[in-house]
């Protein structure tokens, strides 16, 4: 099927703006054609303009290859289970806010997804979901930058929440960077976590968090036996702590709206899952107040 004559329109236009060097120019053409659905190929003499599937279907998870190399230095994943219009109001506000890279890895069809995408945003719809923390890993992986976060869609930018954070990442002090954490409570037995404000922390949440890339890979990553999202972000945070990883907690503009993965999940399953994670921190962590990060 021939392309609509105004996207060849914006073909020519890219060429213009490419021979006068107006690249920032060219890459939004090229954008817009994304947006209607067609990849634009130079080719000697011209352009050719191939119909493309906005939304890549992939069936299984091994399957995912490495993003594009970028020239930024952070990429916002999001791991997409349903209630696909919030997604897209997520996804728009952290591109009104920033520039960063953008990965979107969707567990339901996910062709309405297609309208976020351009040369910085990528959409995946992944057939056959093999849980929270293989999807998490997998986003890391494929990451072309040094700093990946990982973000829930409930999450929205209301300022540009990349910048301070980079600004911490880069100094190297810490390896993770989020927006809600806190401290295990050690008076209970590690069973709950106290939320002390901006600071050093033990723990941070999956609704903004910030990652050095090789230090969560040399971690180990997320747990690959986490399921469900609910504590596997804890979990993964003391991975960190016990290979001598800082984490911080920031105050950043950023505010939450409905958590479905928590409120619009089966009771039954949320609960199960959300005590099997725990359960394992337990096991594993509780009592190894060294890797803790100062009380206040």
């Amino acid at each position: 099927m021939s392309a609509p004559e105004k996207l060849h329109e914006l073909g020519r236009a890219r060429q213009e703006a490419r021979a006068d060097k107006n690249f920032a120019l060219a890459d939004q053409l090229r954008d817009q054609i994304a947006q209607g659905g067609y990849e634009i190929v130079d080719v000697a003499g011209g352009f050719e303009l191939h119909e493309k599937s906005l939304v890549i279907t992939i069936a299984d998870i091994g399957k995912l290859k490495n993003l594009p190399k970028s020239a930024h230095q952070i990429t916002v994943a999001i791991i997409v289970n349903g209630f696909h219009e919030d997604a897209i109001k997520s996804i728009t506000a952290i591109k009104e806010h920033s520039s960063a890279e953008i990965v979107v890895l969707a567990t339901q069809p996910a062709k309405d997804l297609g309208v976020v995408v351009d040369s910085h945003t990528h959409v995946f719809y992944l057939e056959k979901d093999p849980g929270w923390g293989e999807c998490a890993n997998a986003l890391l992986k494929i990451a072309s930058t040094p700093y990946v976060v990982i973000m829930d869609p409930s999450t929205t930018f209301t300022g540009d929440a990349i910048t301070p954070v980079l600004e911490e990442l880069n100094k190297k002090e810490f390896v993770a960077v989020g927006w809600r954490g806190g401290l295990v409570n050690i008076e209970d037995q590690w069973r709950s976590v106290d939320d002390k404000g901006a600071g050093e922390v033990d723990v941070l949440f999956s609704y903004f968090f910030a990652l050095d890339k090789d230090a969560a890979l040399a971690a180990g990553g997320f747990n690959v036996r986490a399921i469900y999202y609910r504590n596997a972000d804890m979990e993964f945070s003391l991975r960190l702590k016990h290979a001598a990883g800082r984490l911080l907690q920031m105050d950043l503009p950023l505010v939450q709206g409905r958590h479905h993965g928590y409120y619009d999940t089966e009771e039954s399953f949320r609960d199960a899952q959300s005590k099997k994670n725990y359960d394992r921190i337990l096991e594993r962590f509780r009592g190894k107040e060294a890797i803790l990060s100062p009380r206040r």
